[in-house]
């Protein structure tokens, strides 16, 4: 509860110190910030937290194959609480496509932790489907600057975090981290929370719920291509593979590979 206070409080300040030199354009109402909340809790106490802790019993390949589920839960999400993302050919096999890309990619031997506790595992699966509800959710921000809806979210999770760790952690006993963690948690912070969330705002005002979804497909590609260029990890021919299922699935998804086959 600790890491997940860090990661949004760390976001939050990076992203509130710098709208202190620009005026905000949103007048802030109630409603708003209670949306934010809202938000909040279901983009990032929830999951964060979920994740974290099923992370202590899991591996990070087993878990990244769950969390490829969160663009199935939002289709399923979106066709029912939405009139304008319903279920349809494409979208249906273009994520079976891409979840069976992330698994090809991470490999089989990933499977191997299914043995492991089956709480951890739930646990994330629970974040998949809290994922799913804030990108339906997240759609009534489309009229906000991306910059303010995430500098609103962070500011209200880290405020609905800090009793939350307080009461799990006493994070005020806890010694101070290393550097190498240290500066982790600020790369996962500003890099990987502050700034991924205005992108993930801006898109999601204009291509929808699903599709911002689908960024979790590319979650695994980006991790295996990072390793190869900055650790020298070797490319196998089963990631090759599941790479281009996944883009092959997001082009499907997406519609246009059909409209050039048409054409």
């Amino acid at each position: 509860m600790t890491l997940v206070l860090a990661r949004v409080g760390i976001a939050a300040i990076a992203l509130n110190g710098f709208l202190l030199f620009f005026a905000s354009k949103i007048t802030h109402s109630k409603s708003l910030w209670l949306g934010f909340a809202g938000m909040g809790i279901l983009n990032n106490i929830i999951p964060f937290g979920l994740i974290f802790y099923g992370q202590l019993e899991i591996g990070a390949g087993l878990a990244a194959i769950i969390n490829a589920m969160t663009p199935i839960w939002t289709l399923l999400i979106a066709h029912w609480t939405t009139g304008d993302e319903k279920l349809s050919r494409n979208k249906i096999i273009g994520i079976v496509l891409g979840f069976a890309g992330v698994a090809l990619l991470i490999g089989v031997d990933a499977l191997t932790g299914l043995q492991s506790s089956l709480i951890a595992q739930l646990a994330v699966l629970g974040a998949t489907i809290s994922y799913g509800c804030a990108s339906v959710f997240g759609r009534r921000f489309y009229q906000v600057p991306a910059i303010e809806t995430a500098r609103g979210q962070l500011t209200m999770s880290t405020l609905l975090m800090i009793p939350i760790a307080a009461y799990a952690d006493r994070f005020w006993t806890l010694p101070f981290p290393s550097p190498p963690v240290f500066w982790s948690i600020l790369g996962l912070a500003v890099i990987c929370t502050a700034f991924a969330y205005i992108l993930f705002f801006r898109i999601l005002a204009r291509a929808g719920a699903v599709n911002i979804a689908l960024v979790t497909f590319l979650v695994p590609i980006s991790a295996v291509l990072l390793g190869n260029w900055v650790l020298g990890e070797v490319l196998t021919p089963n990631q090759l593979a599941g790479m281009g299922l996944i883009l092959f699935g997001l082009l499907v998804v997406d519609g246009r590979l059909f409209t050039w086959a048409r054409r």
